[in-house]
């Protein structure tokens, strides 16, 4: 019965003897082996026209001839660049007036109707807006990518804010804390966990938008390159430049998160996290 028991409790082979599971990585690269081999095969086995989904061997080639072109790098740096502008803005006005809200009750009921009204609000119906104010030049994907990310990162701080040990809260102010000694010493550990989850989220959503704006209003960019190439019938080179941006966005979230774990190696989810 004991015999019976081991062999079928979770990790453990008819021998008893345990198994680990696979790798994450490896899984990971088996899930991406399998769409590359259905890319490459569905075109070229009838299942799909060659005209609307190129193999993704073609894909590949036609990313090579972009990469050998100015133009590419030229694209792929105004990208980031509008990206990386964005995300700190965003970063910047989300933290400040996230604290500030969230540090004085009368002040976070009073905007708490607006934000609610506001946040919801998507990006891409200011496009009209910023092409009137700004024109079809970077500033304009600037604002998308600036409002769509700042209500990421103020939201989390919001909540993190108000996640603040009231004890540790009412210590601070019965031994006369200054403003800046409190939230440097009370508020933000406690917030630093959100901050970090906002940025890793607005980092995402900064990275969309900006490819968005680009392809909509036509601001220098990969996306404005994505939209050249499907007017002119580039199919290839079209999917080659969305692979690019699909590669950026797992750079992005790579970074984020390894920054994330870099900035919250004290926090106890994160230590549990290396220990297992």
């Amino acid at each position: 019965m004991t015999a019976a028991v081991t062999a079928d409790a979770p990790g453990l082979d008819a021998g008893g003897r345990r198994h680990r599971p696979p790798p994450a990585w490896a899984l990971g690269l088996t899930g991406l082996a399998t769409l590359v081999a259905a890319l490459e095969l569905a075109p070229r086995t009838g299942l799909v026209d060659e005209r609307y989904l190129p193999p993704f061997s073609a894909m590949v080639t036609a990313l090579a001839d972009q990469a050998a072109t100015e133009q590419f790098w030229r694209s792929l740096a105004e990208t980031l660049r509008g990206w990386a502008i964005g995300l700190t803005a965003a970063m910047a006005a989300g933290v400040l007036l996230g604290i500030l809200i969230g540090g004085i009750p009368l002040l976070r009921e009073a905007t708490a109707s607006t934000i609610e009204f506001l946040r919801p609000i998507p990006s891409v119906a200011l496009i009209p807006l910023a092409v009137l104010l700004f024109g079809t030049g970077m500033r304009s994907t600037l604002v998308l990518v600036v409002y769509a990310s700042f209500w990421q990162v103020l939201v989390q701080v919001l909540y993190g804010v108000r996640d603040v040990d009231p004890v540790a809260r009412e210590t601070a102010r019965s031994y006369r804390f200054r403003p800046l000694t409190r939230v440097r010493t009370v508020i933000w550990p406690t917030a630093l966990p959100y901050v970090m989850t906002g940025f890793r989220l607005g980092a995402a959503v900064a990275l969309i938008l900006e490819v968005t704006g680009e392809l909509v209003i036509g601001s220098p960019g990969l996306g404005r390159e994505i939209a050249v190439a499907q007017t002119s019938g580039a199919v290839a080179s079209m999917y080659a430049l969305v692979i690019v941006v699909g590669l950026i966005g797992v750079a992005v979230n790579t970074v984020a998160r390894a920054t994330e774990r870099r900035a919250l190696r004290w926090h106890p989810s994160v230590r549990s996290d290396a220990v297992a």
